[in-house]
Parts: C-alpha cells; sequence; structure tokens
C-alpha cells in the first residue's frame, strides 16, 4: 500500500558510515509513493555518490548552496517551500550541532532553518559521540524546538563497539514516515475551505470584486491537508496553485460558491472567502458604453454563505472570518453570535493592519469562541494557517 503518495519528503544526507543505507531509504520511500529530492552534505560525498542517489530518486541531487544555475532562481528557498517533510537520516553529530547553533553554511542546513515544514533526523554515529554530554544537550535543544529524533538504534556499529548510535533501518524509517502522515489531528475529517473574492460582473468586461489575494485560505488548506484532512477548497478567482492533497472547486460569483458549498457535505466548514456582500441585480448582455457623466447602479444583496451553512438543521463545525477597519472584537464577537458560529479568525485590514491582510504574505488574528479567545501575532501566512488549524483541531475534537 503506497501510503505517501503525494507527499514531498526532502531526504538529507550527512557525512558517515551509515551514508551508505540513504540508497536503501530512497528506493523504500519511493515504493511507498513518495515524491522525493535528495540533498547532500559534502562529506557525505566521500561516502555515497550523488550519482547513484540521483539514479535511484529520479531527480538531480543537490550538494552546493552557491550553485549558480539553482540559485539563479532561490532554489534553497523553493526546496524548503516544497518539502511537507525533511528528514535528515543519516544525522551526523556535526551536523546536529551545526542545526543547534542555528548555522546555515552549507544548503541542508540553510535548507531546515529556511522551511516551514517538520524536520526529522535520524541520528547515526559512535557510540561515544552519542553519549558525550555536549551531544545529548544538542539533541534536548533540537527536541525542544519540535525536531523529532528517530533513533538511533543499539547494536554493533561499523567501528566495532556495541551501543546506541546506529541509524534507523530504511524500511524503519520509511515507516515512520508515514505513521507521520497518517496521524494529523485532522485525520479522517473532511475540512471545506472557502477562498478568495468573488466577481458580480456588471458587464461581460466589468465586475464587481475586492482586494482579496486568497493567500490565507490557500495557506489554510493546505495546513489542514497536512493536518490528516480530506481537503475541499472552493476558490475564487486568484492567481495561486492549488495546494498539494486539496481538491479545488474554482467559481466566480457569490452564487457560483454558494452553490458549490452546498453541494459538498464536510465536518468542518472554514469560510475565509472575502464574498461580495452585493451584486448587480441585472448584468448587462453587452458592454456599457461611456456615455454620461455619471451612472447608478442597482444592487441586490447575496445570501449569506456563512449563516446559510451554520443555519443548517444539522450544521458541520463552522469557522468564521472578519475582516475589519475599527472595532475588531466587537464586530467579531457579534458574528459569532448571530451566525452562530464555533469561532471566528478576526483580522484588521487597511491602514489598521500595518502592512498585513488583504494582498500580504503575514497577518495576525484574533481567534474566538464561545467563552474563549486567542491572539496569534504577526507571522507569515503559511505559519498563521498551521496555528490556526491546531486551534480548529482541538475545539473540533472538543465539539465532537
Amino acid at each position: 500500500m503506497n501510503t505517501l503518495v503525494n507527499r514531498h519528503i526532502l531526504l538529507g544526507v550527512t557525512g558517515g558510515i551509515a551514508a551508505y543505507k540513504s540508497a536503501e531509504l530512497v528506493r523504500a520511500l519511493r515504493q511507498q509513493g513518495a515524491e522525493l529530492r535528495v540533498v547532500m552534505t559534502e562529506a557525505a560525498s566521500a561516502f555515497i555518490t550523488p550519482l547513484t542517489l540521483q539514479a535511484l530518486s529520479g531527480h538531480p541531487v543537490r550538494t552546493t548552496l552557491m550553485d549558480p544555475q539553482a540559485e539563479a532562481g532561490m532554489g534553497h528557498i523553493e526546496l524548503a517551500r516544497w518539502a511537507d517533510l525533511v528528514l535528515v537520516a543519516p544525522a551526523s553529530a556535526d551536523f546536529m550541532a551545526r542545526l543547534t547553533a542555528g548555522m546555515a553554511n552549507d544548503l541542508l542546513s540553510t535548507l531546515c532553518l529556511a522551511t516551514q515544514a517538520p524536520i526529522a533526523m535520524a541520528p547515526a554515529m559512535n557510540v561515544q559521540m552519542w553519549q558525550a554530554a555536549v551531544t545529548q544537550e544538542n539533541a534536548e535543544r533540537l527536541r525542544a524546538r519540535a525536531v523529532q529524533l528517530w533513533g538511533p538504534a543499539e547494536g554493533e556499529q561499523a567501528c566495532g563497539e556495541v551501543g546506541p548510535g546506529r541509524m534507523l533501518e530504511p524500511q524503519d524509517l520509511a515507516q515512520r514516515c508515514a505513521d507521520f502522515f497518517s496521524h494529523g489531528p485532522l485525520r479522517g475529517v473532511k475540512v471545506l475551505v472557502t477562498a478568495g473574492p468573488t466577481r458580480e460582473a456588471i458587464d461581460p468586461v466589468r465586475y464587481i470584486s475586492n482586494r482579496s489575494s486568497g493567500k490565507m485560505g490557500y495557506a489554510v488548506a493546505q495546513a489542514a491537508a497536512s493536518a490528516g484532512a480530506e481537503v475541499v477548497l472552493v476558490s475564487g478567482p486568484v492567481n495561486l496553485p492549488c495546494p498539494r492533497g486539496v481538491e479545488r472547486i474554482a467559481v466566480e460569483s457569490a452564487e457560483q460558491m454558494l452553490a458549490a458549498v452546498m453541494a459538498q457535505r464536510c465536518d468542518i466548514f472554514i469560510a475565509s472567502a472575502a464574498v461580495a456582500d452585493y451584486r448587480p441585480a441585472e448584468a448587462a448582455q453587452s458592454k456599457i458604453k461611456k456615455s454620461q457623466d455619471a451612472m447608478s447602479l442597482n444592487l441586490r444583496r447575496n445570501l449569506d454563505i456563512l449563516a446559510t451553512v451554520s443555519g443548517q438543521s444539522e450544521p458541520p463545525f463552522t469557522v468564521g472570518f472578519a475582516a475589519e477597519t475599527d472595532n475588531l472584537k466587537e464586530y467579531a464577537l457579534g458574528k459569532l453570535a448571530a451566525k452562530n458560529l464555533d469561532m471566528i479568525a478576526a483580522n484588521w485590514v487597511g491602514e489598521a493592519a500595518g502592512g498585513g491582510g488583504f494582498e500580504s504574505d503575514s497577518n495576525a488574528l484574533t481567534v474566538f469562541w464561545p467563552g474563549g479567545e486567542k491572539n496569534l501575532p504577526s507571522m507569515d501566512k503559511q505559519t498563521l494557517a498551521q496555528e490556526l488549524i491546531t486551534i480548529i483541531a482541538e475545539r473540533f475534537s472538543q465539539h465532537r
């Protein structure tokens, strides 16, 4: 059974005799369906050649940070964003120490600092090196930063000594990768997310819309998928790629978005789209010509998608968004009560946002639910979405 299908795993190989096992690890991960990229340190190339891992992975192996061709497009950042999981196997004592110190003096350490993906390390070194006080201190500091340490195992080592320090076997590591993705807090939960703006036609070439980029909603959809959920994303017109592992339904108008939402069944509904409140009562069939100094539009109110979903006889766990220019808490709590929501995430827009909000890569949220709230300070939207999904998963678990 291919349990890692569509999962992007970045395998880092550092210098140590256990690097020879990386070839079998690449094979085991690909057999489980993983999309794989390999990054090697300079020392790793002394134990196994990049060509070997390239042949097994099916992709060029990256070894150098200062690669003029790759870095022309900021390749190290692209790889950091591509990964769903960074697995360093083997992880030498030297690499653990450098990552603990926050060093970024080669490609692999730079990727580890730049990625938002989880990091797992499979330590492999001499037993005395593993048991050294400084290595144990580094291990604890890495664990405190949410880096997972898988192993080491005990047994006979290449140097002839016996004890902890062996890298876990490739099949064991591949299984741990599969287990990592199958135990998310939203495993088995269907999540429906709306994102982006809607466009309400005035005539065939003009429309009413807003400044929503869809970045927050797309980040939420990706975070929910990473948490193990089955995710459907109903999206207005945006210039963003569909998140990995997410089914996207493209719509334009508020009426189309409502129809798409109501055609889905879900456990959690997250309404992050900036849906137009009004639409032209009648859209012109041909382009309106500029013939007068002024013109008027007769607008009709759109149905409230969020209120429609939460008003069902058996509604899903419903999460709204509130973008406000003033009185953020007052208006957010008002919407929470008026629309019978389980949670609402509120953020400032306009001058009050201080550069965040619409069209920005960062944002800040205050999340409210009946009897509670939590502030999420300004951060990039991918990280913010992960924090929000963690809160939603916790509240949903209590609700269910």
